[in-house]
């Protein structure tokens, strides 16, 4: 199930805007093409980051992945959480996973990403 309340990259994370502040995870096509997770490097508080800027380090059973910042913007909050439970992802991966919030972020480039329909034919054209 791909939630429609948020927008997704084509490097499949996702960004949902509550006020001032947009949570930024990775989906669940990401978490399961990743395996088990068993590490999460997160970003730096008040940290400036950039579109597809990488932002953080995911590593699995199965690879290392690096973690892009959907849009431009300032590292707010990390999800402390997943640095004991890394796991998170695998069975939360769009709410008790997420892995860091933004502000300051660019609301057009939000805009620009991909909506949940757009999102799931781009995962079809990959299969």
């Amino acid at each position: 199930m791909i939630p429609d309340d948020r927008k997704y990259t084509k490097s499949h994370e996702w960004i949902k805007v509550e006020g001032d502040e947009a949570l930024v995870g990775i989906t669940d096509y990401a978490q399961s093409a990743l395996g088990d997770i068993t590490y999460v490097e997160l970003p730096d508080l008040g940290q400036a980051v950039d579109t597809g800027e990488e932002s953080g380090v995911i590593e699995s059973v199965k690879a290392a992945s690096d973690i892009y910042a959907p849009v431009s913007g300032e590292i707010s909050d990390t999800n402390l959480h997943l640095e004991e439970e890394p796991e998170i992802i695998n069975r939360d991966p769009y709410d008790d996973g997420w892995i860091f919030k933004m502000k300051d972020f660019d609301e057009e480039e939000v805009e620009a990403l991909l909506v949940a329909p757009d999102y799931i034919a781009l995962l079809e054209q990959e299969e």
